[in-house]
């Protein structure tokens, strides 16, 4: 199973250390594979250095895509924490 999903940044750091820890830790729950793109690059979702390379900050579109037998459920939580500004007050 396929699954792939387009979301905005919307925390006023982008992605730093701590939201990208986030993503890594939200992958690492599930079995699927996570490929994580930004600006033409695209990096392995489960690598927190690779994901602190895309340098994407606030307003930037970060595009997910998840293959395996949890694919739709793992966007989704990416997807969550991201809309959700990764948890940071405004």
């Amino acid at each position: 199973m396929e699954a792939r999903r387009t979301v905005r940044i919307v925390n006023r750091s982008g992605l730093h250390a701590r939201p990208c820890q986030m993503l890594v830790s939200t992958a690492l729950g599930f079995q699927s594979d996570l490929r994580v793109a930004c600006g033409g690059a695209e990096v392995n979702g489960r690598s927190i250095l690779a994901l602190m390379t895309l340098q994407a900050g606030p307003g930037t579109e970060l595009s997910f895509a998840a293959a395996g037998p949890d694919a739709d459920s793992l966007i989704e939580h990416l997807v969550a924490l991201v809309e959700g500004g990764f948890e940071e007050s405004s």
